[in-house]
């Protein structure tokens, strides 16, 4: 059975930058559909399991209003409904999870709740429309428009068909554009093409960053919790990366400033200088509390130990597609299994039986998360592609930060590229902040269809930056509130970068909702 539906505005993907997107849009009046895979919003703060990644600047300015409403809205939830203790129900600057990762590191479901909390007044109203449990299976097109989306629900029993003005491709891997036979490109570029130090001779589409299926975990010392054998274990206990001397399982893995070395990791925090990984990700920490609600501490399994990278999810066929999913999944079950009976401990002894896995935390009943933690796309050919030229603090020297006259927002994080599916190469390049050009967001032929995520007109390498959370948010606001610009003003996308007074008229409103267009002069010295 096939239900027509019909909006101003239709998002598939409800991830970070759809759920943003459709927001945006909501606000500037639009009526929006968005679909969502999996049974909850949010993807890389929910389905995922990511606590936020931020520069160092995101507590004062770096991101939108939203974005920040959504931090300060996470906070005020634990203030108002966990026992916090007077020290941390004053700090306005609460780190719920303290970790050292993220500054406002938070479980999930909390995330999930605050961004319903967000949408509520829309999607009460019916100007938003959530399909959960959707995917994208077909595309009508018309010339170098989208006429309509055919979604339907996980269990194959009900479809819709979704007709609106504008379609933004907000789903994890982009997964609209092979669907609307939008030009796109995956993997790596070559360096003849993007003229980048850092890519490769040759271009290969299948060369992507590894994906993490993450898990929650907490630990009792005097429990014992160790899990079934996987099925892959054997396999992953002696499988050694090619950049490493060192099983994938072991406390060996890359060092972030200088990929080329390898950096000793540890459990726990400890006094013997050896950084700790239990802490890098922890979403509950019950020192913050008056009152002891749970048994322990409870953290997140996305280490350098379950990066996935023997194969992509993209480009391949729905077999070898499965493949890989599964064993990044048994990747880290592995780990915890490792984890519980093997891992190195510094008193000398092996394993940590009392780490159990929570999968209430994640809404599952394996205790891993219900997506994996997709790092790259599928990225559109843009009017602009945003490369390691326009961001990385070396090649830009003493220009400093790049600023585009069609900027619809800013971000900085370090070109972070974890291992990939072909070569295995990884990268942690110092970054200047950067700005979102619209020409990125502007496909080269297709006129109704936007991005609305991490597949902007980007590099791989471009691509290392620009998809953590706040830059992912920002991206799905701007393209939200382009769409219902074009809507508002009759003219297509292309048209708004091409005028200089719709570029002005587009980018006031963008200021108007709060969305920032450029870095203060003196960033860099702050």
């Amino acid at each position: 059975m096939i239900q027509e539906l019909v909006a101003d505005v239709i998002i598939i993907g409800g991830g970070l930058g759809g759920t943003s997107a459709a927001l945006a849009a909501a606000k500037a009046g639009m009526k929006v559909v968005v679909t969502e895979e999996t049974d909850w919003i949010g993807g890389q703060l929910t389905s995922q399991a990511v606590p936020p990644d931020e520069h160092r600047w995101i507590e004062s300015f770096g991101c939108t209003a939203s974005y920040r409403e959504f931090r300060n809205r996470v906070r005020d939830y634990y203030k108002r409904n966990y026992p916090l203790n007077e020290q941390a129900l004053n700090d306005p600057e609460l780190n719920p999870g303290n970790a050292w990762v993220s500054r406002v590191a938070h479980e999930p479901k909390v995330a999930l709740q605050v961004l319903e909390d967000m949408l509520a007044p829309y999607v009460n109203t019916r100007r938003i429309q959530v399909l959960l449990n959707t995917r994208p299976v077909h595309c009508e097109t018309a010339g170098d428009q989208v006429a309509s989306v055919t979604v339907e629900k996980t269990d194959g029993q009900t479809g819709y068909k979704l007709r609106g003005a504008y379609f933004l491709d907000a789903t994890e891997t982009g997964e609209l554009l092979p669907l609307a036979g939008a030009e796109y490109v995956s993997g790596a570029e070559a360096r003849s093409e993007t003229n980048e130090p850092h890519a490769l001779e040759q271009a290969d589409p299948l060369d992507m960053q590894s994906i993490t299926h993450v898990a929650a975990v907490e630990y009792i010392p005097d429990g014992n919790f160790t899990i079934p054998k996987p099925d892959s274990y054997d396999f992953w206990h002696e499988y050694k990366p090619s950049f490493s001397t060192y099983p994938i399982l072991s406390w060996y893995a890359n060092e972030a400033e200088d990929t080329s070395k390898l950096r000793r990791f540890t459990m726990f925090p400890n006094d013997q200088g050896i950084m700790s990984l239990w802490d890098y990700r922890r979403i509950v920490d019950p020192s913050l509390w008056r009152v002891p609600l749970s048994d322990g501490e409870v953290t997140l399994l996305n280490w350098p130990m379950n990066d996935y990278y023997l194969g992509p999810v993209i480009g391949v066929s729905e077999q070898e597609r499965k493949r890989h999913l599964e064993a990044a999944r048994q990747l880290t079950l592995s780990l915890v299994y490792w984890l519980q009976t093997e891992a190195p401990r510094l008193d000398g002894g092996y394993g940590y039986p009392g780490i159990r896995l929570r999968g209430d935390v994640l809404g599952t009943e394996d205790g891993l998360a219900k997506s994996p933690y997709i790092r790259e796309s599928r990225r559109i050919r843009a009017q602009y592609t945003i490369t390691e030229h326009d961001v990385s603090q070396e090649l830009r020297g003493a220009n400093g930060i790049k600023r585009y006259e069609d900027s619809v927002g800013v971000g900085s994080y370090y070109l972070d590229l974890h291992p990939t599916t072909v070569n295995q190469r990884a990268f942690f390049i110092p970054n200047y902040p950067y700005e979102i050009p619209l020409g990125s967001l502007i496909p080269v032929r297709m006129t109704n269809l936007l991005p609305a995520c991490k597949n902007i007109g980007m590099t791989q390498i471009a691509n290392g930056c620009y998809r953590l959370h706040p830059t992912e948010w920002n991206i799905g606001e701007s393209a939200g509130l382009l769409a219902a610009y074009a809507v508002m003003h009759g003219i297509p996308p292309r048209e708004v970068r091409a005028s200089a007074a719709h570029l002005c008229d587009y980018q006031a409103m963008l200021e108007r909702y709060g969305v920032q267009l450029h870095w203060p002069e003196g960033t860099l010295e702050m």
